[in-house]
Formats: structure tokens, sequence, C-alpha cells
């Protein structure tokens, strides 16, 4: 099996003002700020969620990314054994509505209540209501990912105020 290498992080400047406000919210948490990348299901498709977790590395945030092909049950433990700050989900297939309520069952049972769940894909405005009924923090299609880090972070800082 060849071994997966991770690109070297981005030393652009541009990141600073963003790594200074994950370093800070890293300094209120006593630790690194922790995402779990998760790409659920079947889909094989995973540029979309590798993408994510360089950018989300690059910005300062320490990343677990599982790989393709988790299942929810898989997704949740590593949130649990990682203790995750925020959970986001590529899901590209059809099947978003199954899979990430999936993965919000399985967190919910491992008792990850805490951590907000954030979903990118190309869903329609019905479903990602629909997700975010079902606890979903923030649906992101493409067009939004312009949002950026900045989002992630108010969502994890939201998140620990109401703990």
């Amino acid at each position: 099996m060849a071994e997966r290498r991770t690109p070297a992080a981005n030393t652009d400047a541009s990141l600073a003002p963003i790594r200074a406000k994950i370093k800070a919210l890293g300094e209120l948490l006593g630790r690194n700020v922790k995402v779990l990348i998760g790409k659920p299901g079947l889909d094989g498709h995973s540029d979309g969620a590798e993408q994510i977790a360089l950018r989300a590395r690059d910005a300062g945030f320490d990343v677990v990314y599982p790989g393709i092909r988790a299942t929810a049950a898989e997704l949740a433990q590593s949130a649990v054994e990682e203790g995750v700050h925020l959970v986001g989900l590529s899901v590209l297939s059809g099947p978003h509505m199954e899979r990430v309520s999936e993965v919000i069952e399985a967190l919910r049972a491992a008792g990850v209540t805490h951590v907000p769940v954030v979903v990118g894909a190309t869903i329609p405005e019905a479903d990602a209501r629909a997700l975010e009924a079902k606890g979903v923090a923030r649906v992101y299609t493409p067009e939004d990912l312009a949002l950026g880090m900045d989002d992630l972070v108010d969502l994890v800082l939201r998140a620990r105020a109401v703990r």
C-alpha cells in the first residue's frame, strides 16, 4: 500500500488573521481547535473534502480526516476519540439526507451533542432546511464556501457558549 503524504502547510500571509483567530480560540479552549472532516457513504469523490481539510489545516485547525467511505459509526467514534470541536461532512452523491442523518444519529448515540455539524454539498434549499431542522448547524453550497474558516470559528464559539 502506498504511503499517503500530506502537502506542506500553506504559509500564505493572507491567512494570518484567521490563524490568529483560531489560535485565540484554542487558547480559550485550552488546546488546539480540532475538526473532523468526514466523507460518509460510498461516494468516492473526495476532492471537496480533501480541499476543505487542507484549507482548514492551513488556517490553523488541527484536522482529522479518516478518508473516503467512512461509516457514520466510524465518524462518531473518531469524533469521540479525537475530541473534536466541529464535524464537517462532504456529501456529493444523492443520498445526502440519509448520510447526514445517519452521522447525526451516530454522534448523538455516542454522546456528541455539543459539537456543531456542518455539511458541504450541492443540496436543494428545501433539503438544506430539513438538515438544519435535524441538527446541522450550517449547510454550505459551493457558492457559500467563500464564508470560509471564520464562520467555522464562530460556530465553535457559539457551541462553546451554550455548554
